[in-house]
């Protein structure tokens, strides 16, 4: 099942088409909107101000309620947007945004506003692909969760910890990042391999960095592993039932690029929000002079936590390339 996002933050509407779905899929709008509801802004001091209703209008590929088989093409309509907050963007890049890679890639012809092609807005119809996976994937009995796992350097923080660096950094004009852990149950023994392009890692990786801010992907012990021995980064086998388990899970369900019918585990690392209020050294692109910047606009204090459903949808869209689905 392959997927092409369209459209950018500040265009009429943004998109995405899936080619490859299985027909006769029931479409369950109640569980998309409710992926959909997790992401969406404006409903949290925590996150933009900016409000979207991200109601997914769907063009083709479903028919009385149940997929076709036939190319799924669905948008989400941009209704509130402030492109004039932007305007600068054009010759100021912002520090730790893709503004400058955008437009020397795309020869300055890019859509600056809000971002263009390169805001995290394009992950609306991310999660709209992802849960129609996730849709296939329970009939698997595949399921998936995220969390997270790290924020401003603690460690599992809890929702009042999260929120209080989140508004500490948001008072001071800055943003914060972090981690999140995303789980994968019921994957079998023996998929993927370990050479490129079926390599279960590199599917996971490359579909997790396709999310904007995602600057590390890792699994099981992930960077852990360099400050361990063999004995104590081996996952024991054991027998139960028939059935073969390991007692640790350090290599997060993966073995030589193959799964090994352990839950699959990876950590996804963001970084902060580059749009922040303070002001910043930037370059003038158009008198090719050093200049300053404050960033106006409704930007994330932090991504995080409207991540999770992201990254949920990029996992099961990489389970269902695993799976050959």
């Amino acid at each position: 099942m392959r997927h092409i996002i369209f459209g950018e933050s500040h265009g009429p509407a943004i998109g995405v088409t899936l080619e490859g779905v299985p027909a006769g899929i029931p479409l369950d709008m109640e569980f998309i909107r409710g992926e959909m509801a997790r992401r969406a802004p404006g409903r949290s001091p925590l996150a933009t101000t900016r409000r979207e209703k991200d109601e997914v209008r769907i063009l083709s590929g479903v028919f009385e309620g149940k997929t076709t088989g036939t190319p799924l093409c669905a948008i989400i309509e941009n209704t509130d947007t402030r492109s004039g907050d932007y305007a600068k963007l054009r010759e100021l890049p912002r520090p730790g945004h893709a503004d400058y890679t955008g437009i020397v890639r795309y020869g300055g012809y890019n859509d600056y506003r809000g971002g263009g092609h390169f805001s995290g807005r394009i992950t609306a119809p991310l999660v709209f692909a992802g849960a129609l996976a996730k849709l296939i994937l329970r009939m698997r009995n595949v399921t998936i969760s995220a969390e997270v796992c790290r924020m401003a350097g603690v460690d599992d923080p809890t929702p009042e910890q999260q929120e209080a660096v989140i508004l500490a950094a948001k008072a001071e004009g800055d943003s914060v990042g972090g981690a999140v852990r995303c789980t994968v149950t019921g994957l079998p023994a023996g998929l993927g391999a370990p050479d490129y392009g079926e390599n279960t890692e590199g599917i996971f990786a490359q579909q997790m960095f396709a999310i904007p801010a995602v600057k590390a992907v890792s699994f099981g012990a992930g960077f852990g592993f360099a400050d361990l021995r063999g004995s104590q980064a081996n996952d024991p086998f054991y027998l139960d039932g028939g059935a073969v388990h390991t007692r640790t899970n350090h290599a997060g369900g993966v073995n030589g690029g193959i799964t090994n019918g352990m839950p699959l585990v990876c950590q996804v690392a963001f970084r902060p929000t580059p749009s922040i209020s303070r002001e910043q050294d930037t370059v003038d692109l158009r008198t090719h002079a050093d200049a300053k910047l404050v960033i106006k606009g409704r930007h994330d204090p932090c991504i995080v936590q409207r991540a999770l459903p992201v990254v949920e949808a990029a996992a099961a869209l990489a389970v269902c390339q695993l799976l050959g689905i």
